[in-house]
């Protein structure tokens, strides 16, 4: 009998984390939008939204250490991905009530559900690929299934768009929410394809309980956040960054201990890992500004009129906003985009007429049509799609040939190819006059290009990493170390984001993007030979 390429799980977990990611980037496409509309939103200023954006990303990636632990010692990952599924659906709905006290519930939901859906799924689809036959495709597996997670990531945008168009903000994070529940059926539908690898990990006699972890790790990361609440000034910009970092010590310091305490055999191999996870933060951090500095290039400084030629079938498909010119909207701003005339309040968000040259402004009270904002976060999975393909022919290629690199190597040309991707934005800055006209959406839609080869060489093979070589019994915890520099990450774009008001010169901002991801690139190669040699001895 011939074998499968690919186990029947491959699809049924394809799809339930497609819904996931659907639900979960329209959400977070249209969020710092939401926090920044002053007539329908909540009226935040750039600060305001980019430290929020970043404090929210930075948890929903840091509970897959919590919900990793759970899993692997108590729950099994199948009950695991149900309860967190059903939180974040719940989440998603609770945040169509505009109140800030039902946004801050529904913004805990999220974050808790993500904790236990996340590290969980992808931790099944590499148990999976465990199995002796499927092991040569475990990377491809990982591929396929991050192509997945781009495509629920590329269609939300439009459904987002065209519910805000025509009902507003509330009906795109309800169907945020009917998306994860989809997601939750298909797994379950599924579920007799992986149950065999849900198997709860035995513990060795180095391992901390469960308990002791909550005791010893988690009570005083909560303890260390609450001090840092306390301090009369804050350290890293604002008080949410710096109790959220010291928060993350204890966490640090469990995974530390997780290294020195672990058979002599596993030392290796965590130690590896750990390494990468420390030097894939600056990736992350500069990713991760697509939801608050690109999002915000998008807004202010990108050319969103929808062409003449389809401006019928955009606005008859609802995604694209009417905007009418006034010219109150272009005298109240100032060069950074804050209102200038307090009684004029609700100019507290960008006008898109600013930076349109005079002689290419419409008639007053004319109305164009302009792409929604949230339609461009869909450039960066639209690359996905399209380069997965190509990208995997390739390293089949030199699979072939007995020339494909080595995971950890994939990862230290992702993070070199990153930050070329901030070239291009410097290049959109010239282009803009430094945003006094508008640049062309081709700039942004060629740095997402770029952005999209390094993501690819480096994000699903950090999961595919952490699969091989971590020990059985700490997979799912190992997975949640991944999600946790991602978290700190994740965090470090909202620090980064805040900034960008101060920079006059907006090159300079993207110019600092540059030397960070070619720093880390640098010190990964530096690493690479050792990591190989692990690498080689564990896979």
């Amino acid at each position: 009998m011939k074998e499968r390429q690919h186990p029947k799980a491959l699809p049924y977990l394809f799809f339930s984390e497609m819904w996931e990611r659907f639900g979960y980037y329209l959400m977070i496409g249209i969020f710092t939008l939401y926090l920044k509309d002053a007539e329908k939103g909540f009226g935040m200023n750039e600060n305001e939204a980019s430290d929020l954006y970043g404090t929210f990303i930075a948890f929903v990636f840091l509970t897959p250490f919590i919900g990793g632990l759970l899993a692997d010692r108590i729950l099994g990952y199948r009950r695991a991905i149900t309860i967190g599924g059903i939180m974040m659906g719940i989440g998603y709905c609770l945040m169509a009530v505009h109140d800030k006290n039902a946004l801050y519930v529904a913004m805990l939901l999220v974050i808790l559900g993500n904790g236990f859906f996340k590290p969980n799924i992808s931790t099944l689809l590499g148990n999976v690929y465990n199995e002796e036959r499927y092991k040569a495709k475990k990377d491809a597996g990982y591929n396929i299934f991050y192509m997945g997670i781009n495509i629920g990531a590329f269609v939300c945008n439009f459904f987002g768009a065209a519910l805000y168009n025509i009902y507003g903000w509330y009906a795109a994070f309800l169907a945020a929410g009917v998306g994860m529940f989809i997601g939750i059926v298909i797994f379950w539908v599924g579920t007799k394809h992986f149950k065999h690898v849900d198997v709860i990990k035995p513990t060795s006699e180095n391992d901390m309980s469960v308990l002791n972890i909550f005791g010893v790790i988690l009570l005083p990361a909560v303890g260390f956040g609450l001090l840092a609440l306390l301090l009369p000034e804050p350290l890293f910009g604002s008080k949410t960054t710096d109790a959220f970092l010291f928060g993350c010590v204890p966490v640090i310091f469990f995974y530390a201990r997780l290294l020195y305490k672990s058979p002599a055999e596993e030392k290796k191999p965590i130690a590896a890992m750990l390494a990468i996870f420390a030097v894939v933060i600056s990736f992350w951090a500069v990713f991760k500004q697509n939801g608050s500095t690109l999002n915000t290039w998008a807004d202010r400084f990108t050319d969103r009129e929808v062409p003449t030629a389809i401006q019928p079938m955009m606005s008859g498909l609802f995604l694209a906003e009417e905007i009418t010119y006034a010219k109150d909207s272009v005298v109240v701003m100032d060069n950074q985009f804050r209102v200038k005339d307090k009684t004029l309040k609700e100019w507290n968000y960008p006008a898109y007429f600013k930076n349109i040259p005079a002689e290419k402004l419409p008639e007053e009270g004319k109305t164009i049509y302009a792409f929604n904002t949230n339609i461009f976060q869909s450039v960066n999975p639209f690359w996905v799609i399209a380069l997965t393909p190509l990208v995997l022919a390739f390293f089949g290629f030199l699979n072939r040939k007995g020339l494909e690199p080595s995971t950890p190597t994939k990862i230290a040309f992702g993070l070199l190819i990153s930050g070329l991707s901030c070239f291009v934005m410097v290049g959109a800055v010239y282009a803009s006059h430094n945003g006094m006209v508008k640049s062309s959406a081709w700039w942004f839609i060629g740095s997402y290009a770029v952005v999209t080869i390094g993501e690819l060489f480096l994000s699903p093979m950090g999961l595919s990493l952490v699969s091989k070589l971590s020990p059985p019994r700490l997979t799912s915890l190992m997975m949640g170390g991944w999600f946790l520099a991602t978290s700190i990450g994740n965090k470090m774009s909202g620090v980064l984001s805040s900034l960008w008001d101060g920079y006059e010169d907006k090159a300079n901002f993207f110019y600092v993007n540059v030397i960070l991801l070619c720093s880390a690139s640098a010190l990964m190669f530096l690493m690479l030979r050792w990591l190989n040699k692990i690498f080689a001895e564990y896979k």
